[in-house]
């Protein structure tokens, strides 16, 4: 089954394309926004641009917004993307 978006002129997202970007690692595609990342321990990484907010891998999680998710999360809840920009952000599109 394929993501059908409403405006046909958006592209279609297959569950392939769509479960790989889930699995996307955040780590580069924050450095390539210019987005600052500090090492904290294991792996955990903060951003000081969103106080509270690690990255780990293709995860995040905000505790003190009681946010967390996977790599197309991140675009659409943290940096405030649609769904098709998220994808077309991780996808490199």
């Amino acid at each position: 089954m394929t993501y059908r978006p409403i405006n046909s002129k958006l592209p279609r997202w297959s569950r392939e394309q769509i479960r790989d970007a889930r699995l996307a690692p955040l780590i580069p595609l924050l450095q390539k926004r210019g987005l600052q990342l500090v090492d904290r321990d294991a792996g955990n990484f903060i951003l000081p641009a969103y106080h509270g907010l690690i990255v780990k891998d293709s995860y995040w999680r905000w505790p003190e917004r009681n946010l967390s998710g996977n790599a197309i999360d991140f675009h659409v809840k943290v940096l405030g993307l649609s769904f098709n920009d998220a994808m077309r952000q991780i996808v490199g599109e």
